[in-house]
């Protein structure tokens, strides 16, 4: 399989809206944000997402979890943040609680307090470790090596 020079967020979207399993398209965008493309992640957030002329609810979380990402990565990475991340149309009318367990209220609760600010303000919430590499993760963690044995 060749891979593209970069996935852009657009590109993400647009195979959420043709059917691609949602975790694995914004997955992949992730992974050229920061592996791939690093280097051009201004790149990778420039083009606004093409809107389907008729969204689904489904759909239209997805628009607003896409906008509420490239805002939430923009701040952290200290990337010019792209103008039409800002539209309302990236607005749920209604709360969008992501993950396991989101349909309980003791984990809504939570996931009100957890999410990044530019998934709040779009009524979006998730959790902010869905956004840490694995690189980053392993930084916070101290593995610590059990002495092995030496073998005669």
């Amino acid at each position: 399989m060749l891979w593209p020079e970069m996935e852009t967020i657009n590109d993400a979207f647009q195979r959420i809206v043709y059917g691609e399993r949602l975790w694995t398209a914004i997955g992949d965008f992730l992974n050229y944000w920061h592996v791939y493309a690093a280097d051009r992640r201004e790149q990778l957030v420039q083009q606004p997402l093409v809107l389907p002329r008729e969204m689904t609810p489904e759909v239209r979380r997805w628009a607003a979890f896409c906008a509420a990402t490239v805002e939430y990565l923009c701040e952290r990475f200290e990337v010019p943040c792209p103008a039409w991340v800002h539209h309302p149309v990236y607005t749920l009318p209604e709360p969008w609680y992501t993950g396991l367990g989101a349909n309980k209220e003791h984990v809504q609760a939570r996931l009100r307090q957890e999410a990044p600010e530019p998934f709040r303000k779009r009524n979006v919430f998730c959790r902010e470790r869905s956004f840490s590499t694995k690189y980053e993760i392993a930084a916070k963690v101290q593995i610590m090596a059990v002495p092995q044995p030496e073998l005669v």
